[in-house]
């Protein structure tokens, strides 16, 4: 049984770059180079405002004079708080599963996601529903497909996760409280492809069922 996720997914959104493997190995050889010389140690945070909250059928923006790249992903949501808890009992504080579709603008810097670039009016649609946690029988074995226009575009596994789902509550926990509500973004897989005015984006996700948005040009001409 699936239930309305305007009542259980309405804290902070977080998310997670770099989670992808494929993503990080593309990434190696930038991150030897100054200044920071090595691939990052811990999960690379962003928060997606308020202010992107975006669903299911809804319209999607496209700034003008920008690049648009869908991202798809898993959306786990925090059932109960999670403060220092450990990867063994993290499980136990989801509620369930969504899909999310992270927009963005292309990115200069992983280490430092950019406002700019992720937190546009929209930029985050999430749906069509929650799926509890009992429901699925293992979100580390999740396909992932992106269709642009009814075309396959992207396609990856939640078996390539970099860190795993307990692993990244565990993390976050260590140094915030996760609340009833919250979101988390479990990461978006290498190959974002870009979207114009008028086309159909949808993300399926195994037994989650299927996230769809129209791509619209930005009227006022802001960008």
């Amino acid at each position: 049984m699936s239930h309305a996720l305007h009542d259980v997914a309405n804290g902070t959104v977080f998310g997670v770059a770099l989670n992808y493997n494929g993503l990080l190995q593309q990434r190696l050889a930038e991150f030897g180079q100054p200044p920071y010389k090595q691939a990052p140690v811990k999960p690379v945070l962003f928060i997606k405002t308020p202010n992107t909250r975006n669903a299911h059928g809804a319209n999607v923006i496209h700034p003008a004079g920008e690049r648009l790249q869908p991202g798809p992903a898993l959306g786990v949501v925090i059932g109960k708080d999670a403060s220092r808890v450990s990867a063994a009992d993290a499980l136990a504080h989801v509620a369930g599963y969504t899909i999310v579709n992270e927009y963005s603008l292309p990115e200069d810097s992983y280490y430092r996601p950019a406002v700019k670039a992720k937190c546009r009016d929209g930029f985050c649609a999430i749906g069509p529903e929650l799926v509890p946690a009992d429901a699925v029988k293992d979100p580390h074995q999740l396909t992932l497909k992106l269709y642009v226009n009814g075309n396959v575009v992207q396609e990856n596994t939640t078996a390539n996760f970099v860190r795993s789902i307990p692993q990244l509550i565990a993390e976050l926990s260590e140094f915030m409280t996760l609340h009833a509500g919250d979101v988390l973004i479990t990461g978006t897989p290498e190959g974002r492809v870009d979207v114009k005015p008028g086309d159909f984006v949808e993300v399926e996700i195994t037994g989650l069922g299927r996230l769809a948005n129209t791509i619209v040009a930005d009227t006022e001409g802001q960008a």
